[in-house]
């Protein structure tokens, strides 16, 4: 069958009848002249498909988890514990999906989680995504391993609701300048990261002997930043110098076993590595030549004080507070998988808690999100807003989250998927079969608005 973007006929009925409606009508009709959906509907065939079209590396960094993967798997088990138990026989003609959140009316419920190094997936990357949200007015959580500055992604959707997402580095410095850099590209708050101060043992990418970032991919905001920029001439000097970049830089010292590491042979993969990296240096070259990137230091320079500043196993509650000195912006914890910690952090003064085990990236075993959704939400009580993310592939999952308590749910994998897939376009599409299949389990389950469903439209197994 034909794929593309043919407009179909117009169902008259569909604009009042919810995004459902809609979306059905659309693909429907398009149907008739041999028109599919550009991303498959279902959400294992999305995978699939996205596996096809995806490099061996890139899909296996996008979908891989941690260890065995169980947390993966433990969190899309978690949703088979809930049924949607339908109420008919109730006006359901007009549905209602908006929240507020952050102190303003959403059209949904619906956000996308900061995903890094979306170049993985399409060329277009952050900015496609950015685009794609914008077009159903949900917010984008901007990653901070973004492969496009902050900035450049302001500029490709500038009206835009944004967050901007932070991974604490090892240099106070940076974690202000970024802050700062958020705030004045109009982003609405900040969603510090805490999970992943030690990598994961993600033995996909393992196997692959595969990290983007040592080929310079995903550092957009390290390298569009000033205060970066000078962390990478001061070590490019000190090596220059041969002396120590530690004390020049602030940061910590590479370790031992980093030392031990063999040296890179000369191989045609390689040379393509130092070409990237060459390409991505650009902003600290301030030169559009190859020939002069390659012969700087630069480039290389900025990969492996990446490599060194990313993250910080040291941080601590006590470090959260130089936040609220970086930014002025509402600060949302990002993380958060244990009750004792989200009552902390509303005594720390957080306007947020995001309840996520990193899509199961970071622990292998770990707690499945959605069990702990239920007690952490009864004991927020409603002070802050709960945002919840990990294994969330369809509109009943979303359903089910906003049911235990959730105030807002993330959407991760499934829209890299469609990006991968068909750019734009795709991760467009994904959002709308989501939305639309919760408009249709508000409806079928009974409601008419968001803000009326609670565990009473859930039956636990």
């Amino acid at each position: 069958m034909a794929q593309g973007s043919a407009a179909p006929p117009e169902d008259p009925a569909a604009t009042s009848r919810g995004i459902s409606r809609r979306a059905q009508s659309s693909i429907y009709r398009a149907g008739i002249s041999g028109t599919r959906p550009r991303v498959p509907v279902d959400a294992a065939a999305l995978e699939a498909a996205a596996r096809k079209a995806l490099s061996a590396e890139a899909f296996a960094y996008l979908a891989g988890g941690a260890g065995a993967e169980r947390t993966v798997a433990a969190n899309r088990a978690a949703f088979g514990r809930w049924q949607v138990w339908p109420r008919p026989l109730r006006d359901v003609s007009s549905r209602d999906l908006s929240i507020e959140f952050l102190g303003v009316r959403r059209p949904t419920p619906l956000l996308l989680a900061p995903l890094g190094v979306m170049e993985l997936a399409h060329a277009d990357a952050d900015l496609a995504v950015a685009r794609a949200a914008a077009s159903h007015g949900i917010p984008y959580t901007l990653s901070n391993q973004a492969s496009f500055s902050m900035e450049e992604i302001r500029d490709a959707a500038p009206t835009a609701p944004r967050l901007f997402q932070l991974y604490w580095s090892a240099s106070d410095d940076l974690n202000a300048s970024l802050l700062r850099r958020a705030e004045a590209s109009g982003c609405e708050a900040i969603v510090v990261t805490l999970d992943t101060h030690l990598l994961g043992w993600r033995t996909r990418d393992l196997d692959l002997a595969y990290l983007p970032f040592t080929r310079a991919m995903g550092i957009a905001q390290y390298t569009s930043d000033p205060v970066f920029q000078q962390l990478v001439r001061e070590r490019s000097r000190a090596s220059a110098a041969g002396t120590s970049t530690g004390s020049a830089t602030g940061m910590r010292e590479p370790d031992a076993a980093a030392d031990a590491a063999p040296p890179v042979r000369l191989t045609p993969k390689a040379v393509a590595a130092g070409v990237r990296i060459a390409r991505k240096g650009a902003a600290l070259t301030g030169s559009t030549s190859m020939r002069e990137n390659l012969r700087s230091p630069l480039p290389r320079a900025a990969v492996e004080t990446f490599l060194d500043v990313f993250s910080t196993p040291a941080l601590t509650w006590d470090d959260l507070a130089k936040a609220r000195q970086w930014t002025s912006l509402p600060i949302i914890l990002k993380g958060i998988v244990h009750p004792d910690d989200a009552i902390r952090a509303l005594d720390a003064g957080m306007e947020g808690i995001w309840i996520s085990n990193h899509g199961g990236r970071q622990i292998d075993q770990s707690v499945p999100t959605l069990e702990v959704l239920p007690t952490i939400a009864e004991r927020v009580a409603g002070r802050v807003p709960i945002v919840f993310d990990s294994g969330v592939r369809q509109g009943s999952d979303v359903f089910i989250a906003l049911a235990l308590g959730a105030t807002a749910v993330a959407l991760g994998r499934p829209y890299a998927y469609g990006l991968g897939i068909a750019g734009e376009a795709g991760v467009a599409e994904v959002v709308r079969n989501v939305l639309a299949e919760l408009d249709i389990t508000l409806g079928l389950a009974g409601f008419t608005s968001i803000a009326d469903v609670d565990r009473q439209a859930l039956r636990e197994v």
